[in-house]
């Protein structure tokens, strides 16, 4: 009962409330919101402070910025989602917000696309190198949402082109990468998408910023798009992958296979010139996962591309029979 007043408090101011409303529609940092609803920083700060302890908000920091999101679980997400569908009955509750908050959307984005415009030569000079992103993005389809996500984890998400992907497949994701400039062009494709399921965190894919999974409790569905090459250690970061999952999770792996293109590691920083089976199976083995299925995208025949995409799949039945035990 306490609980349920002190979140009713945090959510009877005026000013409060209209920040609770602006956070379930993206995810903004202070200055953001005192451009929206044009109030001072301390005050802002104050009300969002007091919006968090009540449970209704969650705060994260990313490098120097610090970010603010609508509770997406527990109970302060479902009053959230309540006073959500009674402002709608009423648009002209948020219309001079929402208007302020397209205002900074436009503005974010102009940033995303100049860093994008600036590095897009490199991305697709690798792209041009392997079998088409619709072939590739049609077999991750295939294997990971053939059964329900209801939580998804897309380690070193880069733009965010699997929250894309998958969004509309699951109930909540999350994006980690560690840097900040991707995490941009991603949040503001996910924001252009609609996709308020999906959000986008800075992290570290050796150290998740996620408790372990359980019987009851984890990441239904992780995975690693184009990421494992750039890691000294990909094994450490299948393990720590393994220990956020839910028990009968599944772990997707999308790499290259081996490869002998040297220019990839001199120029992009590649550390690993792709993975053989035999490579991708004992990590799975030294996590404890199971392996259920692996597929190749070689480029189209005739094509100038060299490299192929390989694709597996595996499962965490080991440490759910454990579990069952």
């Amino acid at each position: 009962m306490e609980k349920l007043v002190a979140m009713l408090r945090a959510a009877g101011d005026p000013t409060r409330l209209r920040l609770l409303l602006l956070l379930r529609q993206a995810e903004l940092t202070v200055s953001e919101l005192i451009e929206i609803v044009g109030q001072s920083q301390p005050r802002v700060s104050r009300h969002l402070k007091l919006l968090c302890d009540a449970g209704l908000l969650e705060r994260f920091k990313e490098g120097s910025w610090v970010f603010y999101r609508a509770a997406d679980t527990g109970k302060g997400a479902e009053l959230g989602q309540v006073l959500s569908a009674l402002a709608a009955a009423d648009p002209s509750v948020l219309q001079a917000d929402l208007q302020r908050l397209a205002t900074v959307r436009e503005a974010r984005a102009a940033e995303a696309a100049a860093y994008f415009k600036a590095n897009a030569a490199e991305w697709e000079r690798i792209r041009a190198l392997h079998a088409p992103e619709k072939d590739v993005e049609a077999a991750i389809l295939r294997h990971i949402a053939r059964a329900p996500i209801e939580s998804l984890l897309d380690a070193g998400t880069g733009t965010g082109r699997m929250l894309e992907l998958l969004g509309p497949h699951v109930k909540r994701a999350v994006g980690l990468d560690v840097s900040p400039e991707m995490l941009a062009i991603a949040r503001d494709k996910l924001m252009r998408a609609g996709l308020v399921q999906c959000q986008v965190r800075l992290g570290d894919t050796y150290r998740l910023p996620f408790p372990d999974g359980g019987a009851l409790s984890g990441f239904d569905a992780v995975m690693f798009h184009q990421v494992l090459h750039y890691l000294d250690d990909p094994g450490a970061a299948v393990i720590e992958a393994a220990r956020v999952m839910r028990a009968g999770g599944r772990l997707l792996i999308a790499d290259f296979a081996p490869h002998t293109l040297e220019f990839l590691r001199v120029d992009f920083a590649h550390r690993r010139l792709g993975f053989s089976d035999r490579d991708v199976q004992g990590w799975f083995q030294a996590a404890g996962l199971k392996p259920l299925a692996s597929e190749a995208i070689a480029p189209h025949k005739g094509s100038k591309e060299k490299l192929t995409v390989k694709i597996w799949l595996a499962a965490s039945s080991a440490r759910s029979r454990a579990e069952a035990a």
